[in-house]
């Protein structure tokens, strides 16, 4: 694989591990500004809305710059925005580094995926997603325990200040390594006319179901396992960790997977995801069952990922960049639908498990979309008259066969 997408992986490890760090300091932070602990929580869900609002007009807004170019202003965004939190004198001053930051994931995450698969053979572009989006998997394994334990140990500005600094060695690996490519053609009303595919949007939705499992159950897996499971709060974080591992090997196995045949390995993850939402359900007073179908879950949840994104770039062949980030906004839509579904759920009264009920919904949900997607990628043909699937490999993202 080219060192560029190491590069690219470097500056996903910062932005991953600035999304997620936020959740270990929230104590420290509310101390700091005299806020409650739902309120430090916004953090949380502000940048959640900052990738999924902001990342698609700042792709917008850079649709005539080389993608280098649009990358390297990004990290320098990204850097601004962790440098503001770090230094930030007050809770709404914070809150602004953080929604600065999320911009610049969302559109990150966009437009390296385009960059990523123009890096490799047309046969190889999910495995190259999949290396980029390591570094993310990386950053909660890796990342966050760190952040968190510098955080802990130093107080929380350090922290941010960790992730300028991975900021800056991203920026410098992208500078050095990602070469420069002719901007792309057509600018954004040609990227804004991809929308007119339905198969665009089937690929978003697919994204917004396919994932919304994994939110469902990974944010109420503490009080799943400490109220349900009669783990200890000690043990939390060891089975966080088992999950990271799952993330990390979840995601390269789907860029592989992906790169045979991509609607047959959407099937499949989401598949597996609804069947151990069902499993986590039915061992969650079992610790031993409860911590092996954990970890399986994080390797369904972020096989997903390659696939997925590998689908919207194929959707939108000819003008993926916009349609790319849309989707990162799309994981996002549907983390919050994951989340918000299984809230729901605990406060009718039905229990710590029921998240779990809920994801396998979800994912029912998601396969559900997945076959529509399918059926209407086999409809649609091309000029040779093959069918515009990312089943095939070999279709290019210029559209060409």
């Amino acid at each position: 694989m080219p060192l560029a997408l190491f590069a690219l992986a470097i500056s996903a490890f910062g932005i991953g591990t600035t999304e997620f760090i936020i959740n270990g300091l929230l104590p420290d932070l509310a101390t700091d500004f005299g806020v409650t602990i739902p309120t430090a929580g916004l953090l949380v869900s502000g940048y959640a809305l900052g990738v999924a609002v902001g990342g698609p007009p700042l792709t917008m807004l850079g649709g005539r710059l080389p993608r280098k170019t649009m990358l390297l202003a990004l990290m320098v965004l990204f850097i601004a925005g962790n440098l503001l939190s770090a230094l930030a004198p007050s809770y709404g001053v914070l809150m602004i580094g953080r929604v600065l930051a999320a911009f610049a994931h969302g559109a990150y995450f966009g437009v390296g995926s385009v960059v990523a698969a123009e890096l490799v053979a047309p046969q190889k572009r999910a495995s190259a997603i999949a290396l980029m989006f390591t570094g993310l998997t990386l950053a909660n394994v890796a990342g966050v325990p760190l952040g968190t334990w510098i955080g802990q140990g130093f107080g929380w500005r350090a922290t941010f200040w960790l992730v300028v600094a991975i900021g800056v060695a991203g920026l410098a690996g992208v500078l050095a390594l990602v070469p420069r490519r002719p901007r792309p053609e057509g600018g954004v009303l040609r990227e804004l006319a991809t929308f007119r595919s339905g198969g665009v949007w089937l690929a978003l939705a697919m994204t917004v179901f396919g994932f919304a499992p994994v939110f469902a159950v990974i944010t109420f897996v503490a009080p799943m396992m400490t109220g349900v499971g009669g783990f200890s709060a000690g043990a939390v974080p060891v089975v966080m960790a088992l999950f990271g591992v799952g993330l990390v090997v979840g995601n390269l196995v789907g860029g592989r997977l992906a790169d045979r045949a991509v609607m047959p390995a959407i099937y499949g993850s989401v598949a597996l995801l609804t069947v151990l939402a069902v499993a986590l359900a039915l061992v969650a007073r079992n610790q031993i069952a409860f911590m092996v179908v954990i970890t399986l879950f994080g390797l369904a949840g972020f096989a997903t990922v390659p696939p997925l994104q590998t689908r919207v770039l194929d959707a939108a062949a000819g003008a993926p960049t916009l349609a790319s980030a849309a989707n990162i906004g799309a994981f996002n839509v549907g983390n919050a639908i994951g989340s918000f579904a299984a809230g729901l759920t605990i406060d009718a009264g039905l229990g710590y498990v029921a998240p779990a009920w809920t994801a396998a919904l979800l994912g029912v949900a998601g396969l559900a979309v997945a076959g529509l997607a399918g059926f209407h990628a086999l409809r649609t043909r091309d000029q040779a008259g093959r069918p515009v699937d990312s089943c095939d490999s070999s279709h290019s993202l210029t559209g060409t066969p």
